[in-house]
C-alpha cells in the first residue's frame, strides 16, 4: 500500500555493521566457501560458549553441546522433532511467538496454552504452570524476553518456575533471541539456574542484537546427550548453516566482547528512546500499555474502541495507512491488543503515532 507506515515486522531497521559484513566477504574471497561440520565451525562455537560464559553466566562445551543453526527458528523446529512423540504436550505462553504452536503440531505434539496476563506483566507465574501440567507434559517453551509483548522474566522469576520443574522430567526450550535487547535490567538465562542446565535446550542467535536477519544464523546449546540426538535431525536436513555467514558471526561476537558491545549499545539506546515515546504515546491516547522491559515491540489494549484486534488491524491499515499486528497472531490471550514494532525508523513512528491517534480519537467509544 503506497504511503503505508509498518510497525509490524519484528525486524531491526539498522544494517549489519560493516566489519561483521566484511568478515563474510574476506571468507569468500579466500576460497571458505566448502561445508563445515554439522556442528557449525568450530570457530564459531567457540566463540559462542565464551559468549555465554560471560553474559549468561552459563557454561557449554563447544566440541558437543553447541550447534550452530539457520536462525533460532530452525533449532525450535529440530528440539521439537527431537524431544516430541506424538501426543506429547508442550506448555506455550500465551500470547507467544507464531512458530511456536505450528512448531509443536508439525512435530506431531499437542500445543498447551498457558495464558499470562498484563496485571503480572505478561510473566509466566508458577501458579499458572502447574495448572497445565499434566502427566503427557513433555516441554515447556520459555520464551523471554518475550515476543510481542516485551515481557522479562527476572531471576526470581525463573526460580519460581524451576521449583514447579523439579520433580519432573519436563524439559525446557528456553528461547532467549532478545536476551541483548532489555532495558534497565540484565537478561537472565533460564539455564544458569541452579538445576535447571540439564533439561534446557537453549536457543540464540545473531538476528536481533546484531541486526543479521537476513543472514539466518542462530544456535542450540543442550547438554551432550540430547544435543547429539538433535544433530542427527539438522545434518539430513540442513546439513550445516551457511559458512561465510558463519565467519560473520563470530566476527559479530569477537569484536563486540572488544568494543564492549559497543554496536549493541547504540541500537539498545535508539531502541529505548522509541520504546518511552511510544508508550507515553499509546498512554496519552487512552489506550493501557504495559511499560516493555525486553526485545522491541509495545502490545496496547485496544478494547476501548469497541473493535476487536483483527478489526482494529484491518480498518488502521485502511483508514491510516498504519500497518500493526493483531493480538491474535500470538494466541487467544492477545485477543484486545495489537503488536507494534518500534524496531522502525523515529520519523516514521512519529508519524504512526499521529495517525493512530487520528484513528483512536475517531473510534473511542
Amino acid at each position: 500500500m503506497k504511503d503505508a507506515i509498518s510497525l509490524g515486522v519484528g525486524e531491526p531497521d539498522f544494517t549489519t555493521p560493516w566489519n561483521i559484513c566484511e568478515a563474510a566477504i574476506y571468507a569468500i574471497e579466500k576460497g571458505v566457501t566448502h561445508y563445515s561440520s554439522n556442528w557449525g565451525t568450530l570457530e564459531l562455537r567457540q566463540a559462542i560458549a565464551e559468549y555465554l560464559t560471560d553474559r549468561c553466566d552459563v557454561h557449554y562445551d563447544p566440541r558437543d553441546e553447541i550447534m550452530v543453526t539457520v536462525g533460532a527458528s530452525e533449532g525450535i523446529d529440530l528440539a521439537l522433532r527431537a524431544i516430541l512423540s506424538p501426543g506429547d504436550e508442550v506448555l506455550v505462553p500465551d500470547p507467544g511467538y507464531v512458530s511456536y504452536v505450528p512448531g509443536v503440531l508439525f512435530a506431531h505434539g499437542v500445543p498447551v496454552s498457558v495464558p499470562t496476563r498484563p496485571e503480572v506483566d505478561f510473566r509466566l507465574t508458577p501458579e499458572d504452570l502447574k495448572g497445565r501440567i499434566t502427566p503427557k507434559t513433555k516441554a515447556l517453551i520459555l520464551p523471554y524476553p518475550n515476543n510481542p509483548t516485551g515481557a522479562i522474566m527476572a531471576r526470581e522469576d525463573l526460580e519460581a518456575i524451576a521449583e514447579v520443574l523439579k520433580g519432573t522430567d519436563i524439559l525446557v526450550l528456553s528461547d532467549e533471541i532478545y536476551s541483548e535487547l532489555t532495558y534497565g535490567q540484565k537478561h537472565v538465562s533460564f539455564a544458569s539456574i541452579e538445576g535447571m542446565k540439564e533439561r534446557t535446550i537453549l536457543l540464540n542467535g545473531f538476528s536481533k542484537a546484531f541486526a543479521m536477519t537476513g543472514w539466518r544464523l542462530g544456535y542450540l546449546c543442550a547438554p551432550r546427550e540430547l544435543a547429539a540426538a538433535i544433530v542427527k535431525i539438522h545434518q539430513y536436513t540442513i546439513l550445516c548453516a551457511p559458512v561465510a555467514g558463519q565467519a560473520a558471526a563470530a566476527e559479530a561476537l569477537k569484536s563486540a566482547k572488544m568494543t564492549d558491545y559497543r554496536d549493541v549499545k547504540k541500537m539498545l539506546r535508539t531502541y529505548d528512546y522509541r520504546r518511552r515515546m511510544l508508550l507515553k504515546a499509546f498512554r496519552e491516547m487512552g489506550l493501557p500499555c504495559f511499560e516493555p522491559k525486553g526485545a522491541f515491540y509495545m502490545f496496547p489494549n485496544i478494547t476501548s474502541t469497541g473493535m476487536d484486534s483483527e478489526t482494529f488491524c484491518e480498518e488502521l491499515l485502511r483508514q491510516q495507512k498504519v500497518a500493526v499486528v493483531p493480538g491474535t497472531a500470538f494466541g487467544e490471550s492477545g485477543e484486545g491488543f495489537v503488536r507494534c514494532s518500534y524496531a522502525t525508523a523515529t520519523e516514521d513512528i512519529q508519524e504512526a503515532i499521529r495517525r493512530i491517534g487520528e484513528f483512536v480519537k475517531s473510534h473511542r467509544r
